[in-house]
């Protein structure tokens, strides 16, 4: 939405938003002169953000599968930042084994990063989420659809779209609203970060582009503008909901 200002004098906190839908939301963020903190793992990526970002917000390496360290960041952004009006929670991990291959390091793994650690961030940032303030938490289409060895990640992102109705419910009192997002086929880096190699990925693209009414993947950016309408008073009277973005392709 160019020339919106929907995010001024706010302050916004993606988790997991040096690369993909996470940066993405971030630098959209900015552009609707929100303040953004950005977090990540990857150096390399966070300082290719924070340049885009400029005096518009700042980046901070910090791993979400840490607790520790997800409760010194809060620490942080309190004593700088002072509140917290928008929290998405992006931050993620996935890879596909069927049940035969999955054992408990690899179960752990990925319940680690896309639930326990998204539930301790908004635990620890509940204290600065400010009256009026929006958490948007990002689950997948993968929790809806049986998938073929997607057994783990889609339980830990069905995990994400329940605490989206339960901190809903709890955090109402105060005027914070909590909803999910669900995107389906994003060309974002996420595709090439598993266990597949270059011909599975090749046919996993093949696969979701025919099985999308749409016939493609959706771009980050297009995925962003929805993060940023859960998170803007546009919805204001929307909470615990799961918003779809996905082409289609649940309902095809």
């Amino acid at each position: 939405m160019a020339g919106s200002a929907r995010f001024a004098q706010k302050v916004v906190v993606v988790l997991g938003g040096n690369s993909g839908i996470g940066r993405a939301a971030a630098l959209a963020f900015a552009e609707e002169r929100a303040q953004v903190v950005v977090t990540g793992r990857n150096p390399a990526t966070l300082d290719e953000v924070a340049a885009l970002l400029g005096d518009r917000g700042r980046c901070v390496r910090s791993d979400i599968s840490d607790l520790a360290a997800t409760a010194a960041l809060m620490a942080d952004i309190a004593a700088r930042e002072g509140r917290i009006d928008v929290l998405f929670v992006n931050a993620g991990t996935g890879a596909f084994r069927t049940v035969e291959q999955v054992d408990e390091a690899f179960y752990d793994s990925i319940m680690q990063v896309n639930l326990k650690g998204p539930y301790f961030a908004v635990k620890y940032a509940a204290p600065l989420l400010a009256e009026g303030a929006a958490v948007v938490l990002t689950s997948s289409m993968g929790h809806c659809k049986g998938i073929v060895g997607n057994s783990v990640y889609a339980a830990s992102k069905a995990g994400l779209r329940a605490l989206a109705r339960n901190f809903g419910v709890e955090f109402v009192g105060r005027g914070i609203r909590v909803n999910c997002f669900s995107p389906g086929p994003i060309d974002t880096p996420l595709i090439t970060r598993g266990e597949m190699s270059a011909e599975e990925i090749a046919g996993f693209r093949r696969m979701i582009e025919a099985a999308s009414p749409m016939g493609r993947f959706g771009s980050a950016d297009e995925a962003a503008q929805a993060v940023l309408f859960l998170a803007s008073d546009q919805s204001s009277y929307i909470t615990g909901i799961d918003l779809l973005v996905d082409g289609g392709a649940v309902s095809f």
